[in-house]
């Protein structure tokens, strides 16, 4: 075997297995509260909603918005997000929090705010409009 076919592919093979590792790091899985305190350092995703009649707001000092979060299995627990309120975050029908959980606080970096949509709100009107025709 010539020494640079054999250089190519241990190439090949270094600079593949580099991007799994590096990808599957970033890949988070999506669990419920319970789950996520049981993976202790890694990194999760967490879906609920927004409990309206608990505490939340923007703390100036540690410059982190709190909130607490309901996941799908109706777990509540205090979100600390790194960051400011998002600007729709009263709209949500439903949020996804990324980070870690550490003695029952779910300390977030990302999140993303799912609002209800005008287009399938005007969709669901036009299929009801034409079935009552």
């Amino acid at each position: 075997m010539k020494p640079r076919l054999l250089f190519g592919i241990i190439f090949m093979v270094a600079f593949t297995s580099l991007v799994m590792y590096n990808f599957s790091g970033s890949i988070g899985s999506y669990v419920n509260f319970e789950q996520a305190s049981y993976r202790f350092g890694s990194e999760t995703h967490v879906i609920g909603t927004w409990v309206k009649d608990m505490p939340h707001g923007f703390n100036n000092q540690t410059r982190t918005f709190n909130f607490h979060m309901m996941d799908e299995e109706g777990n509540v627990r205090r979100v600390v997000y790194n960051n400011a309120k998002p600007q729709n975050f009263e709209d949500a029908i439903q949020l996804v929090v990324k980070g870690k959980m550490k003695n029952d606080v779910f300390y977030s970096d990302d999140m993303l705010v799912k609002c209800p949509s005008k287009y399938n709100d005007q969709s669901l009107e036009t299929m009801t409009a034409g079935a009552s025709s």
